[in-house]
């Protein structure tokens, strides 16, 4: 098993009771899952790996994955932003997969 079927099983088991699923295309998942590992060699902490990381944990620790914005997204669209987490219904294609937009302040970005 390599390191990110490992992190997959992990958080599969810590996220599903709290109603957090991963994304039913695996392929999209597992690119998700490699890219935060790459961040977290990178940067010595799994942020989002669709959002810039400044390489400042206290500066990022709103994008360490999960973020804080996952809970409002999936709620409000069934997706976080990027896809990794989803509810149930989504999966099950119940409601639209619809875009998710960006609810990181312009402010916390590192540009």
């Amino acid at each position: 098993m390599n390191e990110a079927e490992e992190l997959y099983g992990m958080l599969r088991k810590v996220q599903e009771p709290k109603g957090y699923y991963f994304n039913k295309d695996k392929n999209k998942v597992f690119e998700l899952l490699e890219a935060l590992l790459v961040n977290k060699e990178r940067y010595g902490y799994m942020s989002c790996p669709c959002r810039l990381s400044s390489g400042d944990r206290e500066r990022d620790k709103d994008i360490v994955c999960p973020c804080v914005y996952r809970a409002p997204d999936v709620e409000e669209y069934g997706s976080c932003y990027c896809n990794l987490y989803v509810s149930e219904d989504w999966n099950e294609g119940k409601i639209p997969h619809t875009y998710v937009p960006e609810r990181r302040p312009p402010e916390k970005m590192p540009y």
